[in-house]
């Protein structure tokens, strides 16, 4: 008989006969005979985990319980190869038990089943032994013992084995048949949640918030059931789109800050496909329920330029509104370049980027942060970090009109502002104003002039002296 007629008709027969399950004896398998690790993880709680394991075979029919897999593992990606001999292997079924080994568990699985309690005797020590049938387990425990109903648990229980479907590890049991016998090298591979990655930056300002020193770390988090052990690491930053489905959980373990410098980046960035895959150098051990850091990059010196911003709205265009606000914040922002010019040129993935500042007794103290989205090289990082103490605005609306105001198809105003910015610091500083005017706008006066950075965006850079004011005054038409 030829070989795939053989496996079709063993196959047939496990499908069909259950004492044919029960006569393969299970053959497990631990880290023991794990040959190697290597798992990529996605942004998104997703990984994919390559297992290879050294095991023994039987020719024809086995059943191999491979445990101290991923507890958060989708079967349905689950695939299993022989590296050692390619083709030897088809498989029949294969079954995922992630349903743990715990008292609560246990009891659980014997409703319906009888077991032993054994009571002590508080005053002589003495044990008794009764027989015992479950019948519930679910919100506290019931029990039939003879002729009477008794809930809770009155003594020790005592059960005659584990049920076969309760593991003490994650385990998925794959039914297959070989076509030889002994040792073959198999890797199982497949997609698990539990694991996930971020990035998180480090920077300090220099004195004259000209440059910074910064330090990237990827922060990676195991939540997934199971250890790996000197694993191939590597990360892929980008938005891998996925079907999304009931059983995905959102990770919310927070990552702890790196205090110590970097030290030189232990990560080779590469592109893949429209993402970058990063890899590192080393194999690393990812315990469970473990948070840990690997270095990402680290540069020094990168050039930066601070600015203050006062951010406008639109809605006094259209209306009379007289006072706008007073002491209004204006935001502090530093911005640099993610080039080799600058002493960085690498892609950099979405993350928290930390900024601090040593103040005069040489102690870093933390002066804000902001998220990045995935950046490429030689883009520019803009970062918003507060608002400014020193420096405030007071704005109005000084004049206010409607053109044409017997005609009600015409939508035409003028409006004229004032702001007062004022510095209570002892150096100078350029405060930029940023005012997004609606419709089909003309600027027709203005104290100082205006630079047209977008469609519907007037942007001023005021100076404004050290312990001093400055004043902005303009008018502007606006058409709806």
């Amino acid at each position: 008989m030829q070989p795939k007629k053989l496996y079709a008709a063993v196959a047939a027969a496990l499908a069909t006969c259950p004492l044919a399950h029960a006569a393969v004896e299970e053959m497990p398998s631990t880290l023991k005979d794990q040959q190697s690790v290597a798992i990529t993880i996605y942004n998104e709680n997703l990984a994919l985990v390559k297992d290879t394991r050294r095991v023994t075979l039987e020719a024809g029919p086995n059943r191999l319980a491979l445990r101290e897999v991923s507890g958060r593992m989708r079967p349905e990606t689950a695939s299993l190869r022989s590296l050692s001999h390619p083709g030897a292997l088809t498989l029949v079924e294969q079954n995922f038990d992630f349903d743990l080994l715990t008292p609560a568990k246990l009891l659980e699985k014997y409703v319906g089943r009888t077991v032993r309690v054994v009571k002590t005797h508080p005053t002589t020590g003495a044990e008794s032994v009764e027989t015992a049938t479950v019948l519930a387990a679910s919100n506290g425990v019931v029990l039939r013992i003879g002729d009477r109903i008794e809930t809770g648990l009155p003594g020790r229980i005592v059960y005659d084995g584990v049920p076969a479907n309760l593991r003490d590890r994650p385990t998925l049991v794959t039914e297959l048949l070989s076509a030889r016998g002994g040792v073959q090298t198999l890797e199982l591979s497949y997609l698990s949640g539990g694991l996930s990655w971020k990035a998180d930056y480090v920077a300090e300002l220099n004195g004259a918030d000209s440059a910074l020193d910064l330090n990237g770390w990827v922060t990676l988090t195991n939540t997934s059931g199971t250890a790996y052990p000197s694993a191939r690491l590597q990360l892929v930053a980008g938005d891998v789109n996925r079907v999304r489905d009931e059983l995905r959980q959102a990770a919310g373990l927070a990552g702890r800050m790196a205090k110590a410098d970097a030290p030189a980046s232990e990560m080779a960035q590469e592109s893949l496909f429209e993402y970058h895959l990063y890899t590192l150098q080393r194999p690393t051990t990812i315990a469970d329920n473990q948070t840990k850091q690997v270095a990402l990059l680290s540069a020094g010196g990168v050039p930066v330029a601070k600015e203050l911003v006062l951010q406008g709205s639109d809605y006094y265009y259209r209306s009379s509104v007289g006072g706008i606000g007073q002491k209004m914040k204006v935001g502090v922002f530093v911005q640099f370049e993610n080039r080799e010019s600058s002493r960085l040129g690498m892609p950099m993935p979405k993350g928290v980027v930390r900024v601090y500042k040593k103040d005069s007794a040489g102690n870093a103290q933390f002066v804000g942060e902001d998220r990045i989205d995935h950046t490429s090289k030689n883009e520019r990082v803009r970062l918003k970090l507060g608002e400014a103490f020193d420096v405030t605005a007071d704005k109005k609306q000084t004049d206010f009109r409607r053109r044409e105001p017997g005609n009600k198809a015409s939508y035409v105003f003028e409006s004229a502002y004032e702001i007062v910015l004022r510095n209570a610091k002892k150096e100078p500083a350029t405060v930029v104003v940023r005012e997004p005017v609606p419709g089909d706008w003309t600027m027709l006066e203005e104290s100082s002039r205006h630079a047209k950075v977008a469609a519907g965006t007037a942007e001023w850079r005021v100076a404004v002296p050290d312990e001093g004011s400055s004043t902005l005054r303009y008018r502007v038409l606006v058409r709806y």
